[in-house]
């Protein structure tokens, strides 16, 4: 059933909403003080990692089949970003090796 103009207009409106109050809202809690609060940089320090960690385990939890097709190219990638990343210290460089790599070796080697 496609979508009416209206309903892609009404999507769009809370998409813009949404995107704006999230930016909105730190500068509504903080408002003009000059301190940003423990908890605050605690989060920011922390969350990165966290979310990272999160994202390790989720891409590697499909292993129920055992398929050396599908584990071995994600082993590979992920083994390649965390010594790119330990080499040259360099997020967006690991993931993008990371990246690149698990598409190559999935397309061109492990097919």
């Amino acid at each position: 059933m496609p979508l009416s103009n209206i309903q892609v207009i009404i999507m769009i409106a809370v998409a813009a909403v949404c995107t704006f109050a999230t930016r909105l809202i730190p500068f509504a809690l903080f408002g003009g003080k000059k301190e940003v609060p423990k908890f605050v940089k605690y989060l920011g320090n922390i969350l990165p990692t966290a979310i990272i960690g999160v994202l390790i385990v989720y891409c590697l939890s499909d292993f129920t089949g055992g398929d050396v097709n599908v584990i071995a190219p994600k082993l590979i990638a992920v083994v390649l970003t965390a010594g790119v990343h330990f080499w040259k210290r360099n997020t967006l460089l690991s993931i993008s090796a990371g990246t690149i790599s698990y598409m190559l070796l999935l397309h061109f080697v492990f097919v």
